[in-house]
């Protein structure tokens, strides 16, 4: 049961923040649940998911009120993004600055084989 938690300080405006681009799962080696859970501190950030060539969520906003380097609990101050990725699906989360802030996003993905 691969896992990963963050935590990322953007910029203002930035865009296309990846936070599991060096993460050694990241591409699903068998079908597997993928849970993700992610907080901002501000109100300013959008995430957008993919798995493989679907996407999951699309330029959604990310549930603000978290605290820099506090792991969201998921389900409980963060709701769980879940589905059933495909074997050799790349596993992306893309999160956009947009209110010219500076805010810090956690996030953490569990991924569980099927």
């Amino acid at each position: 049961m691969p896992s990963f938690p963050w935590s990322r300080a953007m910029t203002a405006n930035q865009t296309d923040d990846r936070p599991l681009s060096s993460w050694q799962y990241r591409r699903v080696l068998q079908p597997s649940l993928v849970q993700v859970t992610q907080r901002s501190t501000t109100t300013g950030n959008r995430q957008t998911l993919y798995s493989g060539s679907q996407t999951i969520v699309q330029r959604a906003p990310v549930r603000s009120g978290g605290t820099a380097g506090v792991t969201p609990a998921p389900g409980f101050d963060a709701p769980v993004i879940e589905w059933i990725a495909d074997a050799g699906d790349e596993l992306i989360v893309s999160n956009d600055e947009v209110s010219a802030g500076t805010p810090t996003v956690d996030g953490y993905v569990v991924v569980n084989p099927v």
